[in-house]
């Protein structure tokens, strides 16, 4: 059966396309047969990091594994049954295309509620919420009380998260697993690091996530998306001589985060 990873989120440059891509390439490094969807009709990073890579292909003259990417049909509303909408029928046609010939579909939402996003979570197996280290991305999942710390509740992201939950339970579906990654980790401002983190340890017993470890803020990967390429690409691509520490750790952040999802990975 076809596996699902939603990368979802309702805030911008968390770094949802470059977790996605990394990930989706991992399994076709393991000759995984890999499907992809971009449900940011407006930002397309997910497709625009795919199209890269299909350049650099024709460049380098050599194979990369690579995802399938397919964009998002259009559909007449004379082709819509009743009570469907244009929204729910492309991404039903979409999905069903890729899961004949996909053993997993990766899916990046927008940074944003919008129809799409919320038909993705509901189909999820496994959904990874990445999150800058700090409160303010923190605050899509919770409110907190400003004087001590304290959790008061869900926020507009955990809330949708919870309705996708809700569907999933209508329709007799498994409950998805939900990872929330702690990208950017600095190694400054220790204290903020430890208040984050704890907070977050907290809130995933009452709304039930797991906190993994995501990427740490690097150069690399700014430079690898006008190429389409991953960690993983770097020797394939000429350009693996000369591997910096930074490099090294990179690669090693990926192995962990590949592990934290349960997912196989010879990197």
């Amino acid at each position: 059966m076809t596996r699902i990873i939603v990368f979802g989120n309702e805030k911008g440059g968390t770094g949802k396309s470059t977790t996605a891509m990394h990930v989706a390439t991992a399994l076709a490094r393991q000759g995984e047969r890999v499907g992809a969807l971009d449900l940011d009709l407006r930002q397309r990073s997910l497709g625009r990091y795919v199209e890269n890579r299909m350049r650099t292909i024709e460049t380098l003259g050599r194979p990369l594994p690579t995802p399938r990417y397919l964009p998002l049909p259009k559909v007449r509303r004379e082709e819509l049954a009743e009570g469907e909408t244009p929204h729910e029928a492309a991404f039903t046609r979409a999905l069903e295309t890729l899961a004949r010939e996909s053993d997993t579909i990766v899916i990046d939402c927008p940074g944003a509620h919008t129809p799409l996003a919320r038909l993705a979570h509901a189909a999820a197996d496994i959904l990874v919420t990445p999150l800058n280290d700090s409160f303010v991305d923190f605050d899509l999942l919770a409110r907190i009380d400003p004087a001590d710390g304290r959790i008061l509740g869900p926020s507009v992201y955990a809330e949708m998260v919870w309705q996708a939950r809700q569907s999933r339970g209508a329709a007799g579906a498994a409950p998805f697993d939900w990872v929330v990654l702690r990208n950017r980790v600095g190694s400054q401002n220790m204290h903020n690091k430890r208040k984050v983190g704890a907070a977050l340890e907290e809130l995933s017993k009452r709304i039930g996530f797991r906190v993994a470890p995501g990427f740490s803020e690097r150069v690399i990967f700014r430079e690898l998306f006008p190429q389409g390429l991953t960690l993983l690409d770097l020797k394939d691509a000429g350009i693996g001589r000369g591997f910096s520490l930074s490099h090294i750790a990179a690669r090693q952040e990926l192995r962990e985060l590949m592990a934290a999802l349960g997912l196989p990975a010879t990197i």
